[in-house]
């Protein structure tokens, strides 16, 4: 089986892999961001289906959420970490995973709607800062990326956060800055919230 979901706009807040890593221990912890978690618990509750563990969908997501709620999902990743030769340290206090030099939240420009979060212009400024490969042999910084603080659909008060960039030099924010504003659509009217997922497909 396969499920298409949403890739429009950042699921989550973070891009860049100390930030992802933050934000996935904060989700195993009750803390992450409401879409990133019902993303995972989904298809957590799927995977449940097909390993014969559950009789449908509705038992999966309750088996998915009780090892969440309980810190079983937390003590099991903690096992995983441990077991591949992973620093229990990091896991434990994540405020000693790599952080960036250069830290800086850009406001809203403006009331208005949130229209659109360019997904790719995002994850391309999170490159350009040195958190992926243009190409084979590139190195990566693990401390920098983007959080991006709202979601299509939200309406979003001009001043308030929208963006963060965590950059290791202070040269790449003047252009992080204008990527990532353009990556932002305003609408004045009311905008619908995307789905996480629009369509299951089963062989």
């Amino acid at each position: 089986m396969a499920l298409l979901s949403d890739m429009n706009q950042p699921l989550g807040c973070a891009v860049g892999n100390a930030l992802e890593v933050k934000e996935a221990i904060d989700t195993l912890q009750g803390r992450g961001p409401a879409d990133f978690k019902d993303h995972c618990l989904t298809i957590a509750a799927q995977m449940l289906v097909l390993g014969g563990r559950a009789n449908g969908e509705a038992e999966g997501l309750a088996l998915a959420v009780e090892a969440l709620e309980s810190g079983k999902a937390w003590d099991y990743f903690r096992i995983l970490v441990d077991v591949q030769g992973g620093d229990l340290d990091a896991v434990d206090y994540p405020e000693q995973l790599p952080k960036a030099r250069w830290i800086e939240t850009v406001p809203a420009p403006r009331n208005a709607y949130l229209a659109k979060v360019h997904a790719r212009l995002v994850g391309e400024t999170a490159v350009s800062l040195g958190a992926g490969r243009t190409k084979k042999g590139d190195p990566i910084d693990p401390a920098v990326g983007v959080v991006v603080h709202h979601k299509v659909g939200d309406w979003v008060r001009g001043g308030q956060p929208l963006f963060t960039i965590h950059a290791s030099d202070a040269l790449q924010m003047g252009e992080a800055r204008r990527t990532l504003l353009e990556a932002h659509i305003w609408s004045d009217k009311p905008i619908q919230p995307l789905p996480l997922f629009y369509e299951v497909i089963r062989s």
